[in-house]
């Protein structure tokens, strides 16, 4: 029948133009639709996340304190190593090389300024988000998914247990606080790594030299600008993966898709929200 349509309206579209298949266009509808849609979802889900939040933060204490402990330690503490690795990696890639190229242009004055714009406003941030959503993240949404498919989700509300209060609420703030500590870390990380690798080979640049640069690179909109960078993706991360993980009665075959959508989602956001802070930095 689409075929159908589609050769009428092809057959009586002006001549030397092609009309629109009927097919293809209820499908890029039927995807604008959808989109705005589940934009429209989140953002309720969002709303209620952070009503739940702001109403209920004292309401059960002695449960949700030691779960936002638990998800602090999941979504930070326990990623120290892997970050470790990767600060002493990135510091080697741009440090070093940073360090040693502006050292033979004997352009070292303008160290600071670029390692501040690249590590701690950009690459710092950004990276730390989506490494942490590449492990709590993707955790967040096959955790929560598993439990809305084995039916746990509305036994809790069958209980008069809030899940928005319960589930989501610890791993947002868990996510949000280890998010913005292992930033801290990263940043520190990549410049004593990077650092230490340019000493080692023999580039003529003395530690105090080194901080000195960058202290006066720093002005405390940087620091500001950072901790709400860093704290806003993960609030972002942490609510999208808990609404796709809880959005909508699911089958144990279709936890795997609700996890590759939240991430993919974070990802989308968190790359928007980094796009932003970049025009409010162009701006001030």
């Amino acid at each position: 029948m689409n075929e159908g349509l589609a050769s009428e309206a092809t057959k009586h579209s002006p001549r030397g133009q092609a009309s629109i298949p009927w097919a293809d266009a209820h499908y890029f509808g039927r995807g604008v639709f959808l989109f705005f849609t589940g934009c429209r979802r989140l953002l309720a889900f969002t709303l209620i996340t952070l009503g739940v939040l702001g109403t209920k933060w004292r309401v059960a204490s002695e449960v949700t304190f030691p779960s936002v402990r638990v998800e602090l330690a999941g979504a930070g503490l326990r990623l120290l190593p892997m970050f470790l690795f990767m600060s002493a990696a990135l510091g080697l890639a741009v440090i070093a090389q940073t360090v040693s190229w502006l050292g033979r242009l004997g352009a070292n004055s303008y160290l600071g300024t670029i390692l501040v714009a690249v590590v701690v406003r950009e690459l710092g941030p950004l990276l730390t988000a989506l490494l942490v959503l590449s492990r709590a993240g993707a955790r967040y949404s096959i955790d929560l998914a598993t439990m809305r498919a084995l039916g746990e989700v509305e036994a809790l509300e069958a209980l008069g247990i809030d899940p928005i209060h319960y589930l989501v609420v610890p791993r947002v703030i868990g996510m949000a606080l280890g998010v913005f500590a292992l930033t801290v870390f990263f940043i520190l990380g990549v410049l004593g790594f990077g650092y230490l690798f340019a000493f080692l080979n023999g580039i003529p640049l003395r530690p105090g030299e080194f901080a000195t640069s960058i202290a006066d690179a720093l002005s405390a909109l940087d620091f500001g600008f950072l901790a709400i960078k860093s704290l806003l993706f993960g609030t972002v991360i942490g609510v999208i993966t808990c609404y796709h993980g809880l959005s909508q009665p699911l089958r144990v075959a279709e936890v795997s898709r609700a996890s590759v959508r939240g991430m993919i989602q974070s990802v989308v956001a968190c790359v928007l929200i980094d796009m932003l802070f970049v025009l409010v930095y162009l701006a001030v």
